[in-house]
């Protein structure tokens, strides 16, 4: 007959096997990380007949005060309209789609009806795809922005990389440095000339991209 006490120190014996057993079942089926390859990533300009407007925003994390800024090029890279914006307290992602919204107002208003945005938020994009944001916080902006794609115009939404919206982000934190409100900013401006000129030399950054399945 098995004592209590022998049938605790066989269990104890047996108790390191089976914590071993247990972490080699979980290493071999521990879920691997996403696939990623490295990617050279640049500005992709529009194709003839069309503009490109890059927008990007920023929120400092200390002041929660946020700015966006964004241009439109044309397809040789050559910048038609610049732009940044101060927008004070706001969220990321009220600062990316005010940053679309005003870009494709200037678009509409210098007579452009043929416009490829690209934003480097994935959550901004999204967004602006979906139809029930309604109760949203940004469903204002958002409204704002369905008001102008219903327009007489082509208007194409795309994600892209930060590495290929270098020129919007440089505005975007132009923003923070500027009065509340809209400012121009024009082309010939030193640090805009150099981005502009970074980018219309093709000049990529590497990254590593989550392979497509």
């Amino acid at each position: 007959m098995i004592t209590l006490e022998t049938f605790l120190h066989r269990v104890r014996a047996w108790l390191p096997v089976v914590r071993n057993a247990l972490d080699k079942d979980r290493l071999i089926h521990k879920p691997c990380p996403p696939a990623r390859t490295e990617e050279q990533i640049s500005w992709k300009p529009p194709p003839p007949e069309w503009v490109c407007l890059n927008s990007d925003g920023s929120v400092l994390p200390e002041t929660g005060l946020g700015a966006t800024g964004g241009l439109i090029r044309d397809h040789t890279g050559r910048c038609l309209s610049a732009f940044t914006l101060n927008l004070g307290a706001c969220t990321i992602t009220q600062a990316e789609l005010r940053g679309a919204v005003e870009g494709l107002q200037v678009a509409w208003d210098r007579g452009h009806r043929r416009v490829r945005v690209q934003l480097d938020s994935q959550c901004a994009v999204q967004l602006i795809r979906r139809t029930d944001t309604e109760e949203h916080h940004c469903a204002a902006i958002l409204a704002r922005f369905r008001e102008l794609l219903s327009r007489p115009w082509e208007v194409l939404v795309e994600h892209v990389y930060r590495e290929g919206n270098r020129c919007a982000d440089f505005l975007a934190s132009r923003g923070h440095v500027v009065r509340f409100g809209f400012h121009e900013v024009v082309s010939s401006d030193p640090m805009l000339s150099y981005w502009i000129m970074y980018d219309c030399q093709g000049i990529s950054e590497p990254r590593m991209v989550l392979n497509e399945k």
